[in-house]
C-alpha cells in the first residue's frame, strides 16, 4: 500500500527549475511573434520566474543562458533572485551562435576556434562561482553535414580534450551536465548524438560529470524511461530538460504530446531514487504562440501530476505481479496509477503549503500580466528574431 503522507511530503519538496529563455520571445526559423510584457533584461526574467514560484511553490531556481543573460555583475543578479525568493540555477553555455562555430566549437578542426569555445565554457564556470550555481549545462551543435567533411574519431578526441579542461576547472560541489541531441543542426554526424556517447565521455571525465536527458532529443519510438533507469542505476543521471515533441525537437510544453511517457519516466525516477539523489528537473521549452508565464506554470503542474501518479504506484503489488509472471496484473497496477486523478491530491498539498490550490487562477488574479504589459514598454525584448 502507498503511504499517502510520504507522497505528500515528496511532492512538497519537489523542485522544478525554469529556464530564463522561456520567458522571452521565441519561434520558428520563419517567424517570432512578440508578446506584450516580455522581459527585456535578465533581471526582468528573474522577476517573472519569481511569479511562477510564488503560485506553485516548487520552482525555486531559474537557469541562465550565457550570453543571452549576460550582465555586468552576476553576484548582484544572484542577490536580486534571492530578494525574490529564488536562486540562480544551471548556467547554460552557448557555442552555437557565433560565425566562428560554423564547423563546430570544441570539435572544430581549427585549434584557435576550439580555444575560443573552451574559453567561453571556462567563463561560464566563473559565472557559477559568482552566482553560487552548482551546474554547468553543456549542449553542442557540433557535427558534420557530409561524409568526409571531417574526421569522426578526431572530433571525439577534440571533444574529450575540451571537456577535460573544463572539468578540471570545476570547484567543490560543482557539476558538468552533458546534454545530447540526435541531430540538428548537423545532419550527417552529431558529435554528441545519444546518451551512450554522453555517458562514455562522462565516465572518462569523472564523478562530477553527469548526463542530461532532454525528452525531445530522441528518435521516434526511443524508450526514454529505459535510458533514465540505466543512468540512475549507474549514478550518472544529472538532470532533465523537460519538453514534448510530436515530430522532432519541438520544445512544446512538457506532458502536452504524451503524458503517459512523462509518467513512465517519472516512475523510473521514483523507482531509482532520483527524487532524492540530486537529479535536476529543468524545463527547456519555447512558448511561441502561448502566453509565457501561464505556460510555464502549466508545465510545472504537468510535472507535478506525473510525479504524483508515479509516487502513488503500488510498488509492492507491482513487484509481486512481476515476480509471479502475471503480465496483465503488472501492467494493470501501473495503469491504475496513471489513470488516477491526482488533481485533488495536489490541491490539498498546495493548501497545506499555504498556496492557492489553483496556481493558474492565482496568477491571473495577481495582475502581473497586466502590470508587465503596461510597464515593459520600449527597449529590446529578450528572445531571438526571425
Amino acid at each position: 500500500m502507498t503511504d499517502l503522507a510520504a507522497v505528500k511530503a515528496a511532492l512538497r519538496t519537489q523542485a522544478v527549475e525554469t529556464p530564463s529563455w522561456a520567458y522571452g520571445n521565441s519561434g520558428t526559423r520563419f517567424k517570432v511573434f512578440a508578446q506584450a510584457g516580455v522581459p527585456r533584461t535578465p533581471w526582468e526574467k528573474v522577476d517573472d520566474a519569481a511569479q511562477v514560484h510564488a503560485v506553485t511553490g516548487v520552482a525555486p531556481t531559474v537557469a541562465l543562458h550565457i550570453p543571452w543573460d549576460e550582465v555586468d555583475d552576476y553576484a548582484a543578479l544572484a542577490r536580486h533572485a534571492e530578494d525574490r525568493g529564488l536562486r540562480l540555477g544551471a548556467i547554460n553555455s552557448n557555442t552555437f551562435q557565433d560565425d566562428d562555430y560554423r564547423l563546430g566549437s570544441i570539435c572544430h578542426p581549427d585549434a584557435a576556434v576550439r580555444r575560443k569555445a573552451v574559453g567561453h565554457l571556462l567563463e561560464c564556470v566563473d559565472i557559477m562561482d559568482a552566482t553560487g550555481s552548482n551546474d554547468l549545462k553543456l549542449w553542442f551543435a557540433d557535427g558534420t553535414n557530409y561524409p568526409g567533411q571531417d574526421d569522426i574519431r578526431g572530433r571525439q578526441d577534440r571533444l574529450g580534450e575540451g571537456l577535460a579542461e573544463v572539468y578540471e576547472r570545476l570547484g567543490e560541489g560543482q557539476r558538468m551536465l552533458l546534454e545530447y541531441k540526435l541531430f540538428e543542426p548537423a545532419f550527417y554526424t552529431t558529435d554528441v548524438p545519444d546518451w551512450g556517447t554522453a555517458y562514455a565521455h562522462c565516465l572518462k571525465l569523472g564523478p562530477k560529470a553527469r548526463v542530461v536527458v532532454d525528452t525531445g532529443h530522441h528518435a521516434p519510438g526511443t524508450n526514454i524511461e529505459f535510458i533514465v533507469a540505466t543512468l540512475l542505476r549507474e549514478e550518472r543521471l544529472g538532470g532533465f530538460d523537460f519538453n514534448s515533441r510530436f515530430y522532432a525537437d519541438d520544445d512544446l510544453m512538457v506532458g502536452a504530446a504524451d503524458p503517459f511517457q512523462l509518467f513512465r519516466i517519472m516512475y523510473e525516477v521514483v523507482r531509482g531514487g532520483g527524487l532524492t539523489s540530486g537529479v535536476a528537473f529543468m524545463l527547456d521549452q519555447c512558448h511561441n504562440i502561448e502566453a509565457k508565464i501561464p505556460a510555464i506554470i502549466r508545465s510545472v503542474m504537468n510535472v507535478q501530476e506525473a510525479t504524483a501518479k508515479a509516487l502513488l504506484t503500488d510498488r509492492e503489488a507491482l513487484a509481486a505481479a512481476q515476480v509471479s509472471g502475471d503480465v496483465l496484473e503488472a501492467n494493470a497496477v501501473l495503469m491504475d496509477a496513471y489513470n488516477t486523478d491526482v488533481r485533488p491530491l495536489l490541491r490539498e498539498v498546495r493548501e497545506e503549503m499555504g498556496l492557492d490550490p489553483d496556481p493558474l487562477a492565482a496568477y491571473r488574479r495577481s495582475g502581473w500580466a497586466e502590470k508587465i504589459a503596461a510597464e515593459r514598454v520600449g527597449g529590446q525584448q529578450a528572445g531571438w528574431g526571425a
